[in-house]
């Protein structure tokens, strides 16, 4: 009898964690309800497919940037997402939510812009942005170099990687800039279309606020 309601507990448990999981991408559906007030300093981890990496914030750097980085993680936006961009020796992008439903509001969702206090120098984390004022959503990068001349282009990094430098390095850089220009086909058919036409991105197992 204690074996199997431990058997039953379990499958319970489990039940429950893959309701939780099916749950997590209906309530990234609406943004006005995933906000939050960030620690002054965090950390998040990114389990990748190629390993581990972690990602320091400081929210006086950038508060709107860091408000919304820590609700996305928090809430599980990033878990599944396909670094789409890797140029060697330049930035590795990721962001675009492998649900089109979840995608395209997100994309719409923007972020007023934060003045630029720190560089963009190598390890450096920042949002990816149009030449719109306020153009900021969910698409994140990391710089692969210093890439100072960014500075005066109102990308205002946010963090910077404190762990796992050789993995962001490792991540599959085959296709360089071949998906910048279909950042529209990705968020309108997800991460079927990159999985079928593109089958050796890498991607975000899971990230996490530490």
């Amino acid at each position: 009898m204690k074996l199997a309601s431990s058997v039953l507990a379990a499958a319970c448990a489990a039940a429950l964690s893959l309701t939780a999981a099916a749950a997590a991408p209906d309530a990234l559906k609406d943004p006005s309800k995933v906000t939050a007030k960030s620690p002054e300093v965090f950390k998040a981890k990114f389990d990748t497919t190629k390993g581990v990496f972690v990602i320091e914030v400081h929210r006086d750097w950038a508060p709107n940037g860091a408000d919304r980085f820590y609700a996305l993680v928090k809430n599980g936006y990033y878990d599944g997402v396909k670094f789409f961009r890797v140029v060697p020796g330049f930035v590795v992008q990721w962001g675009i939510h492998g649900d089109p439903a979840i995608a395209k509001t997100w994309l719409q969702s923007t972020i007023k812009d934060d003045p630029v206090k720190e560089s963009n120098k190598k390890g450096y984390v920042t949002y990816a942005k149009s030449n719109a004022p306020n153009s900021r959503s969910v698409q994140l990068f990391i710089n692969l170099q210093d890439n100072t001349g960014l500075d005066s282009k109102w990308f205002a990094p946010f963090g910077k990687v404190v762990e796992g430098m050789d993995v962001v390095n490792k991540l599959n850089g085959e296709y360089t800039e071949g998906l910048t220009q279909l950042q529209g086909r990705i968020a309108d058919e997800g991460n079927a279309f990159l999985e079928k036409h593109y089958p050796n991105l890498d991607a975000i197992n899971k990230a996490t606020i530490e």
